[in-house]
């Protein structure tokens, strides 16, 4: 791979840290965020990464308009969104891909990989696990909880393999340790589950995910929620085996004294990313005939809580 043109499409939590990452050892690559104020305090004090993750960049060129990467051509774009954006971004991006570039979906959610190949098709196409918890506290200021290395990229067609472990170490050479794996859907599937099964109950009760587990009638949610979901991804081609429930519950307490973001996302009263997580283990669900009560229930939850701020704006 030549010396890659690099776009991080989103400057939350997730996308400061791939920008950081990237910007340490490439200083060329771009941001795009929709808020100029943040970018004149960007272009002003740089990112600054601390905790289980450190980086201190300085940032050179930060875009308000996706339009405006049409000048600079990039091969490689991050799109480190909320997924309630993706539809809108795939649509504004047709006018900055080139046939060689390639579109790398860093997002939480299931599916997020097949929506972009519905548009530009799967050569075009890599899907990240992030394996790191990272929170926000101002414009480009972000903390990092922890960093379970390494983070995980694949590709959706096998003439991309070389490319994908291109791509992984270069994001190594950043200080961002990534693997390349060869079912990346796989890897989002067991993160995934996790995130999909406590967003919704988090974001209902208002709990941390550690007191949403140590609470009996959640706890009893999740559980069933957990059993659901291992059905729905058995189904689908992805049997976890029967220590994974363990090692999730493992691995939730370790991160769980926190709120999921869904809980701050109706907190703001900001669409939920709530389609790709519960809802697309429901949708899934529906379409192998594996029945999903409970998912389907926090689900709908939800999008009624949504239904209370997104009809009145």
């Amino acid at each position: 791979m030549d010396k890659p043109k690099m776009a991080v499409l989103g400057i939350g939590a997730t996308g400061t840290v791939l920008a950081a990452a990237l910007l340490s050892k490439y200083p060329e690559t771009i941001i795009i965020g929709r808020r100029p104020e943040f970018g004149k305090i960007l272009n002003e004090k740089g990112i600054r990464i601390s905790g289980a993750i450190n980086y201190n960049t300085p940032v050179n060129t930060f875009l308000t308009q996706i339009s405006e990467l049409n000048q600079y051509r990039p091969t490689l774009i991050f799109i480190a969104t909320k997924t309630f954006h993706l539809k809108s971004i795939l649509e504004e991006l047709k006018e900055v891909v080139q046939p060689d570039t390639k579109i790398i979906s860093t997002q939480n959610g299931l599916g997020t990989e097949d929506f972009i190949a519905d548009t530009y098709g799967p050569d075009a196409v890599f899907r990240m696990s992030l394996n790191f918890g990272v929170s926000v506290k101002g414009p480009g200021e972000v903390e990092a909880a922890f960093f379970n290395k390494p983070n995980h990229i694949g590709s959706l067609t096998e003439q991309n393999q070389e490319l994908g472990s291109q791509i992984a170490r270069l994001l190594t050479g950043c200080e961002l340790d990534t693997e390349y794996v060869d079912d990346i859907k796989l890897f989002v599937w067991k993160k995934m589950i996790m995130k999909c099964t406590m967003a919704s109950i988090c974001a209902v009760t208002n709990k941390t995910i550690k007191d949403a587990l140590d609470y009996p009638p959640t706890r009893e949610i999740a559980d069933a929620c957990f059993k659901e979901a291992l059905a729905v991804a058995k189904s689908v081609g992805y049997d976890l085996g029967q220590d994974y429930l363990k090692q999730a519950l493992g691995y939730l307490e370790k991160v769980g004294a926190h709120k999921d973001s869904m809980c701050y996302d109706i907190e703001k009263k900001t669409p939920t990313e709530i389609d790709f997580l519960g809802g697309k283990i429901v949708e899934y669900g529906r379409a192998k005939n594996i029945p999903t009560p409970f998912y389907r229930t926090m689900t709908n939850l939800v999008k009624a809580i949504e239904s209370n701020y997104l009809t009145k704006q």
